[in-house]
């Protein structure tokens, strides 16, 4: 939702003051003196972050024992995927079953409407911030140095890998000799002032970080973050909402090769539904919203549940009508609906 439309059905409409608000229900082709609008279903997303560990073996990885004393250092490459986090939340989409026309009667006082894009009621006689949900785009971070430029004439000329990495793991150990020296105040030329103290132990930092890479590799890590939606028109018990593999990351939903992320949603039925005759009876004579139903929204994995919350939902609930007389002349109603649920949010007089 980028931005709301605001209407003012009296701009619109060119008409009087008078009688009261007609709401009437929405026929497709029908000429109608006023605005259409619609009441949401609701869509229930969830945004899972996960990090992307890229691990590539450094040249001397099998020397790292030998001549830095660091153990267990992987001679192959590696991908691994982690799942950090899954945020729930909910948005609206119009519900087609659920479109109306606020019609103007002679000589009437008309209410001003606030849309959005796609048409769902949000507010009337006032305004609501609509913030539009932004997924974060995937972001790399990428920590391999360039070792080669920091290679000395003597490591470079030398005729075998094993003499290499003995010479760079010799050239690793003098730089740390020498950060400690000048740490400690014991060369002959010290840094003038603090910040060129800095300048000279920031780039013998990098040095040692650079030609240690060569013994014990480095790690790229890209953020990523998927989102992933379900409009339920009813209990959903356990199926499969996505799939996420450690070696792959995010696969298709019916791929074996990820572990399954199960969505369980239970009506909790807290709105009485009305019957067939009540629906008969009913007039649409003024301003309808939605009385959503609660349901409870439970994801889980083989090992556990992740999450377990209670939201409402439209379409597990029903409708209902304001009075028109809210909105006759004089009256200073403000309505303000749920956009993901179309019930009433806030109702001032």
């Amino acid at each position: 939702m980028k931005q709301t439309i605001l209407i003012t059905f009296q701009l619109l409409l060119s008409l009087a003051v008078g009688a009261q608000t007609q709401v009437t229900e929405f026929n497709p082709g029908l000429v109608a003196n006023g605005v259409n609008y619609a009441l949401p279903k609701t869509v229930l997303k969830t945004d899972v972050s996960a990090i992307k560990v890229v691990y590539s073996p450094g040249e001397f990885a099998k020397y790292a024992d030998r001549y830095l004393h660091v153990r267990g250092v992987s001679q192959e490459p590696s991908t691994t995927w982690v799942v950090q986090k899954l945020e729930m939340y909910q948005e609206g989409i119009p519900d087609t079953s659920k479109v109306f026309t606020v019609k103007l009667k002679d000589k009437t006082i008309a209410p001003m409407a606030q849309l959005t894009p796609s048409g769902i009621l949000v507010a009337v006689n006032t305004h609501t911030e609509m913030n539009e949900h932004v997924l974060p785009e995937s972001r790399t971070t990428n920590h391999r140095l360039d070792a080669r430029q920091y290679l000395t004439e003597d490591i470079l000329s030398a005729t075998s890998t094993v003499k290499m990495a003995e010479l760079t793991a010799q050239e690793i150990l003098d730089i740390r000799e020498s950060k400690n020296a000048i740490k400690r105040g014991q060369v002959e030329a010290m840094p003038k002032d603090g910040a060129s103290l800095k300048i000279v132990l920031d780039e013998l930092n990098k040095q040692e970080e650079a030609l240690t890479q060569l013994f014990v590799g480095y790690v790229d890590t890209t953020f990523v973050v998927k989102s992933f939606a379900v409009t339920p028109t009813g209990d959903v018990d356990k199926e499969v909402f996505f799939r996420f593999s450690r070696k792959l990351g995010f696969v298709d939903a019916d791929d074996l090769a990820g572990e399954p992320y199960y969505l369980t949603v239970k009506n909790r039925h807290t709105v009485v539904l009305p019957n067939e005759k009540e629906k008969a009876k009913r007039k649409i004579e003024g301003l309808v919203y939605n009385m959503p139903s609660m349901a409870n929204v439970m994801i889980s994995t083989l090992q556990g549940t992740l999450i377990e919350r209670d939201y409402p939902f439209a379409q597990f609930g029903t409708i209902d009508i304001l009075s028109p007389t809210l909105f006759n002349k004089g009256a200073t109603t403000k309505l303000l609906l749920n956009p993901a649920t179309g019930g009433l949010q806030q109702l001032e007089q």
